[in-house]
């Protein structure tokens, strides 16, 4: 093995055993301070210390990277990268590590209690105490079984955030379903990526993010991906960051655009400065110089009948002159819309320069194969569905889907059946009790109603709070802090005095400061839990969390914590949580599955799942080749398929090809024309429309991810705070990050106390930084500190949080929060 093999695909060697293990003086020289020769005279003697590694996987963010835990006499003290994981491949990303500090968190829960001070807000202390679980579950399981009895049962909500798994956010529907409730569940996704989801759906038919083939990608075209900071999975985009730009020759060209420098754009070739909400300009832009310099993929979307390029500058064109492949309507698309959308007129929109627009164009079009890829920087405005369809197009227009080096979407596991058939527990009320007939309160809360919405959680609070379409009875979170999370939080502490509120946070958060139940979960360490892959590179992958520690405290795993709640209420439904038995029991069926579809690391049943940590299947089985699709026969991608092939396994659209018109969107023209005031001859394209800011202010409030921020889980941990904005130098606080001339204007000093406002209502204070990598036209700061609970260390941490200056806006056909969208004003405080 050679140099590189040895640094980038480590084994766990003797030596790094040693390091992590009590039974290393240096080791525990570096951890106890002291020398080499006290650790030596002070050390029990090797054969009383017991160390074991589990293998399990990672909870700071949705990558599931598989962990090695290291225990030593029940206490752990170390977690590395497992070396034979496909994603973290023995590497980790600096939150990686931090698990031991959410273990051994002081300010966790420590076991179920009860509100006793029924005032709730900000400054009441809940005055908490102690309950048993059989006494927390009996009265959480007598507020639902009342609720049903009265025909009620709608207004019990249970909103979650990641789910994790068949054994835990996979028993959630089925809850709703047996209940009767329109809102269990309502799940975070639109104030995720949900207008990603939805813009791809609406164009190749995927309703789901992308799964990618970095290493055999020519260029790389990023909106707004923050691929070095927070894109899943973020350990490992930086380990194949290590390959395509260092390794691999010739190296992947990058071009990353965004509204200011980060450490993505910073090691990029090219970076481009974005106006908030005009990414789809600049894409639309780049669409039109492919087509008027005839760099489209030819073999993938179609060409000219006679061969001869008629695309140019506001000219139409004849639809018949042109011979369609795997696209639809792209000739009418020019007609409609990409004819006038040159990369002078996007530099108009963007503020980019035009040069450096057609350089961009020119070399995606000519460095295959190429990605564009997208995240919430582009679809969290009011214009989002159309800046992501725009963004997506140009994959079609090169020929990368599907393709080697390209992008495609993710494959699921070989899992059994579950082993209790829910279906057959149905009574009569499941089946057609007065719940049938209500409204969920997140999707129809506004009169005009969100097309394309799966949830709307941003809207759960302030709906019941309006009574629109109805008050809320009782409400349950898992793995969701709305009150902090949401925009314009204060509403959702208003709704939530209202309320009876249950949550299952291990953590003290704003949320749970509002609960009248607490029956906290485990943390990722003490948990059995399954965890199919999010896409990665579209082979099918299923890790398992396995505990690496029995529980330190009186918690109990979610997804028992639901069965169980089950298991109480009356009827069929309890019945049949009382057969599914527990979470357990949930994945050992799972697993039954692996026995005909074994991993291809020896997975074969629960066991050596438990053992190994993950099951995966290689190779993806499918891929296009010069507008060509084969399936993998085993050997290689060697069976030719059909167009209904295509359309069932790949492009699930009703033509079963990458729809420039979107039927999808068509087949709602009328409902979105009316709803929207939009041009019904262009609204299925993906065309541009100026975004909606709503604040009041005059510039643009961005607050991204960062490489620490482990979803709000990192608020409480003193060295994440600590190293949460490297390159502005925050320690104590986040910096908003204001151009120099911003500044200056406003009499404005650096390094100085600030004031940021919007129609909200509300105002946060912080300290400024001049930078002069953000816009001038943008505020910038990331989204992790201005807690008001969550721990001693979160607490009261500057800047105050920027969602309660956010407005709560949503794009009208995907339902998407638009974080990135709020104007606000800024002075000295």
């Amino acid at each position: 093995m050679g140099l590189i093999e040895r640094i980038f695909k480590p084994a766990v060697s003797r030596r790094r055993f040693l390091q992590a293990t009590a039974t290393s003086g240096a080791a525990a020289q570096l951890v106890g301070g002291y020398t080499l020769r006290e650790t030596q005279a002070q050390a029990p003697a090797a054969s009383k210390t017991e160390t074991k590694i589990t293998k399990s996987i990672c909870h700071q963010c949705p990558a599931r990277c598989g962990i090695d835990v290291y225990t030593t006499d029940g206490r752990v003290h170390a977690i590395y990268g497992t070396s034979d994981h496909p994603i973290s491949n023995g590497k980790l990303c600096p939150k990686g590590p931090l698990g031991t500090y959410i273990l051994y968190d002081p300010d966790r829960f420590k076991s179920p209690m009860k509100r006793t001070n029924p005032k709730k807000g900000r400054g009441e202390d809940p005055k908490f105490v102690p309950i048993s679980w059989d006494e927390a579950l009996n009265t959480v399981a007598a507020r639902l079984q009342g609720l049903r009895d009265k025909g009620e049962s709608h207004r019990f909500a249970l909103c979650f955030g990641r789910g994790w798994g068949a054994s835990c956010a996979g028993l959630l529907g089925t809850f709703g379903e047996l209940y009767g409730s329109p809102n269990v569940p309502i799940g975070h996704s639109s104030m995720c990526s949900d207008g990603g989801i939805l813009a791809k759906q609406c164009t190749d038919g995927n309703a789901s993010y992308n799964a990618y083939d970095y290493r055999n990608a020519n260029m790389l075209l990023m909106f707004g991906c923050g691929f070095l900071e927070a894109f899943r999975p973020y350990n490992n985009n930086m380990q194949v960051w290590g390959y395509i730009r260092g390794e691999r020759t010739p190296k992947t060209r990058v071009t990353a655009v965004d509204v200011h420098m980060n450490t993505t754009l910073a090691a990029s070739d090219r970076a481009l400065l974005v106006k908030p909400g005009t990414d789809g300009a600049l894409a639309l832009a780049i669409a039109h110089h492919l087509l008027v310099n005839g760099l489209w993929e030819r073999s993938f979307v179609g060409d000219f009948k006679d061969g001869v390029n008629q695309f140019k500058a506001g000219q139409t064109v004849d639809p018949a002159s042109f011979s369609e492949k795997w696209v639809k309507r792209l000739v009418e698309w020019w007609n409609v819309e990409l004819k006038d959308r040159t990369p002078k007129w996007a530099s108009e929109v963007t503020t980019i320069l035009e040069r450096d627009i057609v350089a961009t164009a020119q070399e995606f079009g000519t460095t295959r194969p190429a990605i564009a890829m997208f995240e919430r920087g582009v679809h969290a405005h009011s214009n989002g569905i159309f800046n992501g369809m725009a963004v997506h197009s140009l994959n079609a227009l090169v020929g990368s889907l599907f393709a080697k080096g390209g992008l495609m979407y993710q494959m699921g596991p070989s899992y059994g059946p579950m082993p209790v058939d829910a279906g057959a527990h149905k009574d009569d009320y499941a089946k057609d009790g007065p719940w049938k007939k209500q409204p969920r309160i997140d999707l129809k809360g506004h009169e005009d109603g969100y097309l394309l919405a799966k949830n709307m959680l941003q809207e759960v609070g302030p709906n019941s709070l309006k009574g629109k379409p109805y008050k809320l009875d009782t409400v349950m979170f898992y793995l969701t802090n709305p009150v902090w999370t949401a925009p314009n939080g204060p509403e959702w502490e208003e709704a939530l005095k209202e309320l009876f509120v249950i949550d299952t946070s291990p953590f003290p958060g704003e949320t749970a400061m509002m609960a009248d139940i607490l029956l906290p979960d485990h943390t990722y360490l003490e948990r059995l839990q399954d965890a199919p892959t999010y896409p990665f590179q579209g082979f099918p992958m299923a890790q398992l969390r396995v505990p690496a520690i029995k529980p330190l405290y009186d918690t109990k795993y979610f997804g028992d914590t639901l069965i169980e709640i089950g298991k109480r209420m009356k009827g069929p439904m309890g019945d049949y949580y009382k057969a599914l038995k527990d979470s357990e029991n949930v994945i050992r069926h799972l697993a039954k599955g692996f026995e005909k579809d074994p991993g291809d690391n020896g997975v074969k049943d629960f066991d050596s799942w438990k053992e190994k940590g993950v099951w995966y299947r290689k190779p993806y089985l499918w891929q296009q080749r010069n507008g060509e699709f084969f399936e993998w026969d085993g050997k290689a991608y060697a069976r030719p398929m059909t167009p209904e092939d295509v359309k069932k396994k790949l492009m699930p659209t009703d033509s079963g090809r990458f729809e420039f018109r979107s039927s999808k969107l068509e087949h709602s023209a009328d409902w979105i024309a009316a709803k929207t005031g939009r041009d019904k001859a262009r609204l299925m394209f993906p065309i541009w429309e100026e975004p909606k800011h709503p604040g009041g202010g005059d510039l643009y409030l961005v607050t991204p991810k960062v490489a620490l921020h482990a979803e709000g889980r990192g608020g409480n941990l003193p060295v994440a705070i600590s190293l949460l904005q490297p390159t502005m130098g925050g320690r104590d606080q986040v910096y908003i990050e204001i151009h120099p001339e911003t500044a200056k204007k406003r009499g404005i000093g650096d390094g100085e106390r600030v004031r940021i406002k919007s129609s909200t209502g509300h105002a946060i204070e912080g300290t400024c930084r001049y930078f002069e990598g953000v816009r001038p036209d943008t505020l910038v700061f990331p989204m992790e500190h201005g807690h008001w609970a969550h721990g001693r260390w979160a607490q009261a941490r500057a800047p105050g949080h920027c969602g309660e200056v956010t407005v709560n806006q949503s794009d009208r056909v995907t339902g998407q929060c638009n974080y990135y969208t709020t104007k606000v004003t800024i002075e000295k405080a």
